[in-house]
């Protein structure tokens, strides 16, 4: 089994090899993919080298105590946290050899065609539909809420490919070309003033069957493995302690003495409190993740995650007052990542309002923590054996 020794070793030869300061920054990632150093957990040959999760730590440091470039996770944050595990898990060895590289490098943007403007919370509901054509899959339909749609060279979708059957059995899983003519993408401008997110219309989009991950109907079980995933990726940042939104707010308070007041002070003191205790709970999360995949619990770390930025946002606003409710750029901008941190107070708040809808609503993932994690009994579902084309929409 590879050790940190032996991932030392190797990082300094790929140092030596190319040189940070003398070599272009695509080709030094590609050259780290190659030499198994990209993601270490990954298979040989896949950007890893079948070492443990846990030792990817010892390559970052060694990489960035010698100012080696980063592939920029805020900007493929979906393709990293979403397309990747999903395409590990299913895709076949020719997809995984085309798409894997390109994507952790950034040299392709993926994005994650899944929520539409009648199946949000419940997803599979989905209308997209996608019918057999000569060996390939006409897909047609709306998606909405996608992130980094406008940047992306791919998109993971789910779409419906059996009316006939309950909603969880008739949908297959996608690999979409963002660049077919059939993709129409819209901005979603938001309340902070952003267009963040976008609509996508798809008319007549060709996908190739060899574009598709898992078996026919069996999209909604891909599906979960991307979602699982999804809330880790969400909830699960590994941060520093007092680092992210609580380290602003402290910040903040340091800062402004005389802005304080008892009651302010007291509640810092429960928020500082229970970002620790989340920021703690995730370490826990992401050793768990070194014997396998995500599963339920990351949906309670997406969850803390929500009710956390929401709640440290409001009370920066309220600690500063007028200053907390303007920020200095309400223009329509299309942002290549999402910076809570680097804004003003005004921007964070509004922002996070989306934390408890985006990536599962907290409804959702309340419901399930509580069958899935504390084992709780289900909600009544009526609708679970009943045709697709015979629910009420």
């Amino acid at each position: 089994m590879t050790d940190a020794d032996e991932l030392r070793r190797r990082t300094r030869e790929l140092l030596a090899a190319c040189p940070p300061a003398a070599t272009e920054r695509t080709d030094f990632l590609r050259a780290r993919f190659d030499a198994g150093l990209a993601w270490v957990h990954f298979p040989a040959g896949l950007g890893g080298l079948d070492a443990p999760r846990s030792l990817q730590a010892v390559v970052d440091a060694e990489l960035e105590a010698a100012g080696a470039p980063g592939n920029d996770p805020g900007r493929i944050a979906i393709g990293l946290g979403m397309a990747a595990p999903t395409l590990l898990r299913f895709g076949t060895d020719e997809q995984k050899q085309r798409f894997l590289r390109p994507l952790w490098t950034g040299e392709e943007v993926w994005c994650q065609l899944f929520s539409e403007p009648g199946a949000g919370s419940d997803l599979a509901a989905l209308a997209t539909r996608a019918v057999r054509d000569d060996g390939d899959w006409v897909v047609d339909g709306q998606k909405v809420w996608t992130s980094s749609a406008h940047l992306a060279r791919w998109a993971i979708l789910i779409a419906r490919t059996d009316p006939d059957l309950p909603k969880h059995r008739g949908i297959s899983y996608f690999i979409c070309d963002m660049t077919d003519p059939g993709v129409e993408v819209r901005p979603l401008r938001q309340i902070t003033g952003e267009a963040e997110f976008n609509e996508v219309f798809l008319t007549g989009v060709r996908i190739p069957d060899a574009h598709r991950l898992g078996e026919v109907g069996e999209g909604w079980k891909v599906a979960q493995t991307t979602l699982m995933n999804e809330r880790v990726a969400i909830g699960g940042t590994r941060i520093p302690r007092e680092g992210g939104m609580i380290g602003v707010a402290a910040a903040g308070w340091r800062e402004r003495p005389e802005l304080r007041t008892h009651d302010l002070h007291q509640r810092l003191l429960k928020l500082w409190v229970e970002a620790e205790v989340a920021r703690l709970t995730g370490e826990r999360l992401r050793q768990q993740l070194t014997k396998g995949q995500p599963g339920p619990e990351g949906s309670g770390m997406k969850l803390a995650f929500a009710r956390l930025a929401q709640e440290i946002s409001g009370w920066e606003v309220e600690f500063l007052g007028e200053d907390g409710l303007t920020y200095d750029d309400w223009t329509l901008r299309r942002p290549e990542r999402v910076d809570f941190t680097g804004r003003q107070a005004g921007y964070r708040y509004l922002r996070a309002k989306g934390n408890s809808i985006e990536g599962g609503t907290s409804e959702v993932l309340l419901n399930i923590v509580a069958e899935r994690v504390l084992g709780l009994p289900p909600e009544p579902r009526t609708d679970k054996d009943v045709a697709w084309k015979d629910l009420p929409r």
